[in-house]
């Protein structure tokens, strides 16, 4: 835990995507932070937060962008994916229209990201159990025929949210790691390839959270 947060092996950017009100910014604040708000507002301007996780003993900075609300207005830029190594893409197993519409999600990935970029489909806020409207079995059975991982979480009472994070920014470290291997020259400059560093600072507006220490003791 005392790796200082402008020390790391690799920086990924992951987005955060889906309907508005999944819980995209608990999940957000519960990995960085750990906090929940029950009574997050939807989030204005660009947000992001960092935190450090250990693959096989090297550093992992993930920098986690949020929506930002613009997804109920469906005007998410292309800028907002720039960059961008993994997605988590998420709908709430108590809301059924939220899942249905994890397929326009993820055409939109499919228009604006990097071909090659990681998606865990998130089934969010599993502790209402008493509500749920999404069967486990479909949405799996959705994410294998889209070839993209899955995993139900609930940012309220923290089940799985570091695993779906730890998973996710593993997944691409593995992917990461094997392109260096095969890619001697180690050329990671060219353009359109922009796995392994985010050069571009996010945009300043409206933002929180970049600040905050990484790697607080959970």
């Amino acid at each position: 835990m005392g790796t200082r947060d402008d020390e790391y092996d690799y920086l990924f950017k992951v987005v955060l995507i889906g309907d508005s009100g999944v819980g995209k910014s608990n999940l957000l604040s519960r990995f960085t932070r750990n906090e929940f708000n029950l009574e997050s507002k939807s989030t204005i301007g660009v947000e992001f937060a960092t935190r450090s996780i250990q693959v096989d003993g090297k550093t992992i900075k993930a920098q986690i962008w949020d929506t930002a609300g613009q997804e109920r207005y469906r005007a998410i830029t292309s800028a907002y994916y720039r960059g961008a190594v993994g997605a988590l893409l998420v709908y709430d197993i108590a809301k059924h229209l939220t899942y249905e519409n994890v397929e326009r999600w993820l055409k939109e990935l499919r228009d604006h990201a990097d071909n090659n970029i990681v998606i865990m489909q998130v089934g969010n806020k599993s502790d209402l159990r008493h509500l749920r409207a999404v069967p486990t079995d479909e949405a799996r059975a959705f994410a294998e025929k889209n070839a993209i991982s899955f995993i139900e979480t609930s940012a309220l009472d923290s089940t799985n949210v570091e695993e779906a994070f730890k998973s996710i920014l593993t997944e691409i470290y593995r992917i990461v790691s094997q392109k260096q291997i095969s890619d001697r020259s180690g050329n990671y400059e060219s353009p359109g390839n922009n796995v392994v560093d985010i050069s571009l600072p996010p945009t300043t507006d409206g933002q929180r959270g970049n600040k905050l220490p990484c790697c607080q003791s959970l």
